[in-house]
């Protein structure tokens, strides 16, 4: 009998622990599998199978207890329903429309539409303008937009009107605070992608990527923020109060917030002149590649994909788009990883010269829209959601037992 080889590549190791290579590099960096040059090639490494075997029984019986309802809030089984966003594992779909054709057809204000009503058109209900401060620049984009926010939240005597057509309502007044933002400026009633192109002096193809970014960060189901929002508006809060907490959780460093470390990583990486070799040695210190990898998408992220050929379209012989398609393709050459939409986002605003932090603002403004939706949907239901902890703390003591 053939005894198995005490070392396995790193695809191998990656199917037994059901991870990313992202991930197995992570494992290494924190001692818990051992690694060494492989035989065959020095770029190559392998990996210690007995290390890669009682990580995945540790894994194993830490997960085994109620393990359904660990695997529902860990990219497992639906948890809530919503009738706005498939994601069938290659594309995006929003309420049965391709995202990536709405990206190069539809304005955000549209796409809202869709998300809200089930219609791209948009009947934008009576209703005052409420008045807002203007945003401080010597703060950062989110910290603007929370005070914008809540001013309004507190000025907006219809803002506790849950009702559909209100949300609506206070919905589009939420996209423009954002937008205003991220502009720094007061707008007339345009369309975001418009104000922006506008304050950021864009052309008309520069401009179209700024519209499809917004449309594909509209909704994407029950991630971090969107399930935020969602348990805030269930517990009947007002919309601004639903978008201020999406807004907390969307500014995390796991979220949408790593597009600021993908920006970082690209300009660590610029001036390189064997990316390869830099990509590599990234990898043995143990530092991941921001912006690779999605858990829902194994095949690549459909919206990066599609901003980055909208970027081919516009920007080809630019410098900027030639080096972060150059580090892409090493990137996934080396993980095979694809670059996901915060890889995507960070190149739109590298290529395009768009203000640092534009990753994170196009984020927020064309997610607010599901947020928003994602209340719609809440207030209908009427009810709270409130999930239960398996309590794994010190039992309880006899002596504080009832007599």
């Amino acid at each position: 009998m053939t005894r198995a080889s005490p070392w396995i590549d790193a695809a191998h190791a990656c199917r037994l622990l059901g991870v990313s290579r992202n991930t197995l590099y992570a494992y290494v960096s924190r001692g818990f599998v051992h690694s060494q040059p492989s035989p065959r090639s020095p770029r190559e490494r392998t990996y210690a199978r007995p290390d890669v075997e009682r990580l995945l029984q540790r894994t194993e019986q830490r997960r085994a207890p109620d393990r359904a309802a660990a695997r529902a809030l860990n990219w497992g089984m639906p948890v809530l329903e919503s009738s706005m966003t498939l994601i069938d594992g290659r594309r995006l779909y929003y309420r049965g429309h391709d995202a990536t054709l709405l990206a190069r057809s539809r304005s955000l204000e549209e796409v809202a539409a869709l998300l809200w009503t089930g219609s791209f058109a948009m009947t934008r209900p009576p209703g005052t303008v409420v008045a807002s401060p203007r945003p401080d620049r010597r703060l950062p984009y989110v910290a603007r937009a929370e005070v914008l926010l809540a001013t309004a939240a507190a000025r907006d005597r219809l803002a506790v009107d849950l009702r559909a057509p209100g949300v609506v309502r206070t919905g589009l007044q939420i996209v423009q605070l954002l937008t205003r933002a991220a502009t720094l400026r007061e707008q007339p009633l345009a369309p975001a992608d418009a104000a922006l192109a506008r304050t950021w002096k864009l052309a008309a193809g520069p401009a179209a990527i700024v519209r499809a970014a917004l449309v594909l960060c509209a909704d994407h189901e029950l991630n971090v923020s969107s399930f935020t929002a969602r348990c805030v508006a269930s517990s009947g809060s007002h919309p601004y109060a639903v978008v201020l907490a999406g807004l907390a959780a969307l500014e995390g460093p796991k979220h949408g917030g790593a597009g600021a470390r993908v920006e970082s990583m690209l300009e660590s990486m610029r001036r390189a002149r064997q990316l390869r070799a830099v990509v590599e040695a990234r990898l043995r210190r143990g530092e991941l590649l921001e912006g690779f990898g999605h858990p829902l998408y194994p095949d690549g992220d459909p919206r990066a994909r599609a901003l980055l050929e909208m970027l081919g379209e516009t920007a080809a012989r630019s410098a900027e788009y030639r080096f972060t398609m150059d580090f892409a393709r090493e990137a996934t050459a080396i993980t095979g990883d694809h670059p996901n939409l915060d890889y995507a986002l960070a190149s739109v605003g590298r290529v395009l010269d768009l203000p640092r932090g534009a990753p994170l603002m196009l984020f927020a403004i064309g997610r607010s829209v599901g947020w928003v939706g994602h209340a719609i949907e809440q207030y209908a239901t009427g009810q709270l959601i409130r999930p239960r902890a398996k309590y794994a703390g010190q039992p309880p003591s006899a002596g504080d037992a009832p007599r």
